[in-house]
């Protein structure tokens, strides 16, 4: 795999296969913290470091311990498993470190643990990169990009959210589609411009 093949694999992930805005994972924090542009940061950057090092953890689980003694079908329990000792990693230095972060997320920090966009990616990785039959080097390589592009492809989405959020509480809408409709049709709209990237990398890559 070279180095135009690992951008598209990145670019892929942030842009056309976006895991929020393309593949509807991930949306309780798209919505639930996507009202400040901090908040919506740092959950995205927390959500980057599980998404690659849960990629770097479980892929090898798969590649060595899972597939040779035929115990795939434990594949979400460990995987769960993993993503939640990565959670509470990630929450003890956060509070350590960044102590207003960690209060500014509050109980959306302990949900990554149930984000179904990181189980998601770290599943996709092992269907989309193992099947593949390559060597366990170039293959882990490719995982661990599409889990970075995949992270990248998250924060992206939680900003232009937060964006668009802020935007539309200072518009005067009806009545009726204040609160979480206005929020949903947004996020709507928002995921439909998405497919407008559509065939990008085969066009530019390609």
């Amino acid at each position: 795999m070279d180095i135009k093949g690992l951008i598209a694999i990145v670019m892929a992930a942030v842009l056309v296969n976006n895991y929020v805005l393309q593949q509807f994972l991930g949306i309780c924090p798209f919505l639930g913290v996507s009202k400040k542009l901090d908040q919506a940061a740092g959950m995205s950057v927390a959500v980057i470091f599980v998404m690659v090092l849960a990629t770097a953890v479980t892929y090898p689980i798969q590649y060595f311990l899972l597939n040779p003694n035929d115990m795939g079908y434990l594949q979400t329990i460990v995987f769960i498993l993993v993503i939640a000792a990565l959670v509470q990693l990630v929450e003890i230095v956060l509070k350590r470190y960044i102590p207003a972060l960690h209060a500014s997320l509050g109980v959306y920090l302990p949900l990554i643990t149930t984000n179904c966009a990181v189980l998601g990616v770290c599943i996709s990785n092992v269907d989309s990169y193992m099947l593949e039959k390559a060597a366990f080097g170039p293959s882990f390589v490719q995982a661990l990009f599409n889990a970075a592009g995949s992270g990248l492809g998250f924060l992206l989405a939680m900003v232009l959210f937060a964006g668009v959020r802020s935007r539309v509480d200072k518009c005067d809408c009806p009545e009726c589609f204040k609160g979480m409709p206005i929020t949903l049709i947004s996020a709507a709209i928002l995921s439909v411009s998405f497919m407008g990237f559509a065939g990008l990398v085969e066009n530019l890559l390609g």
